[in-house]
């Protein structure tokens, strides 16, 4: 079938909205007609990287209905809401998703994984994950990507406890998934770290205990002062230098023979080779990384939906912009550049 993407043809160029053609599902490939699909920072990344191959299709984060599936597909049907991710729902390290095939300008290309700016999608059936038909379906298309990885990094990857201490920098999409996160893991204290003070005003809707704005001064000192010595888990969302370094310094060092010290967690994507002062790792602090949350989707997506119709989850006041139609995106992607988006921003395609 033939349906309209935006590709990313040529770096330091607007995205093209033009017609792409798609094969019918292979047996482990799902058709999906999209609802709505979110513009993430992950996307600014592959925009900016004169590395990234072209053309290319990208977005990660969307729901949609099957409209075909392929004989092997037995998780979904025909007329089913979804949710499509980039992070395998059931996968093992032998069965990996492949990547589809399409048609553009009259070449053949592969699909470098999942994409979302586009009005149909042909994705591998490990992408795809029932959503209940009850939820609207364009604040939840955010749930593949901004909720797995923001509350994913604290439950999945941190598995933060009652009463511990969190601290977040950088409070956009992704952070504000991890405040979330952590107050539904009953944290005991949560700081948010940001250089906007409106967004800082803007997390403490989602569990902010205490914010900081970091323009006033060493935001590390201020955590420390606030929690007497630092958090038990600071969560990086930015992934620039000064963050991973301040994130590991900001956690609590540890006390010899009684107890290790606070893990910084980095969710952000690094785009250079970063130094550290190895001396902050003595007091035995733990620096690690969050994929995707650590999420299993097949058991998580569906917990994720149940907290958003409880109202643990908003992610109705997570999404503070939403564009109509696949021919915004330029305008989409350049809003967000520009830093004007709190929360996450939408495209509506369709609706049921």
């Amino acid at each position: 079938m033939k349906t309209r993407a935006a590709v990313h043809v040529q770096h330091g160029q607007p995205l093209a909205v033009e017609e792409v053609e798609l094969a019918d599902p292979g047996p482990e490939e799902v058709l999906v007609k999209l609802f709505a699909s979110g513009i993430c920072h992950s996307q600014l990344h592959q925009l900016h990287n004169p590395a990234q191959a072209t053309p290319a299709l990208l977005g990660h984060e969307a729901t949609g209905v099957v409209l075909a599936k392929g004989r092997e597909v037995d998780h979904v049907h025909e007329g089913d809401h979804v949710i499509v991710t980039w992070v395998p729902r059931d996968s093992t390290e032998e069965a990996r998703p492949r990547p589809t095939v399409y048609r553009f300008r009259g070449e053949e290309q592969r699909a470098s994984g999942i994409y979302t700016w586009a009005e149909h999608v042909l994705a591998h059936e490990q992408l795809v994950l029932p959503l209940d038909p009850d939820v609207p379906v364009d604040v939840t298309a955010i749930i593949g990507c901004a909720v797995v990885t923001g509350v994913g990094a604290v439950l999945g990857t941190a598995k933060v406890q009652p009463g511990q201490t969190v601290a977040v920098f950088g409070v956009g999409g992704v952070g504000i998934n991890v405040l979330a996160g952590a107050k539904i893991a009953q944290a005991g204290r949560i700081i948010a770290v940001d250089l906007e003070p409106s967004k800082l005003d803007y997390a403490r809707e989602f569990g902010a205990t205490d914010c900081i704005d970091a323009r006033d001064g060493d935001p590390v000192e201020a955590i420390q002062e606030l929690t007497g010595g630092g958090v038990d888990f600071a969560f990086d969302a930015i992934g620039h230098e000064v963050t991973m370094q301040q994130i590991v310094a900001a956690t609590k060092p540890g006390v010899l023979g009684v107890r290790r010290g606070g893990t910084a967690v980095l969710i952000g994507i690094p785009q250079g080779p970063v130094t550290f002062n190895a001396r902050l790792f003595t007091p035995e602090r733990s620096f690690i990384g969050s994929l995707g949350g650590s999420s299993h989707p097949i058991e998580d997506y569906p917990q994720y939906v149940q907290w958003f119709k409880e109202g643990a989850l908003p992610l109705d006041k997570m999404v503070t912009k939403t564009y109509e139609g696949l021919d915004s995106i330029n305008e989409g992607v350049a809003a967000l550049e520009r830093g004007e988006i709190r929360g996450r921003s939408i495209m509506v395609y369709d609706r049921p």
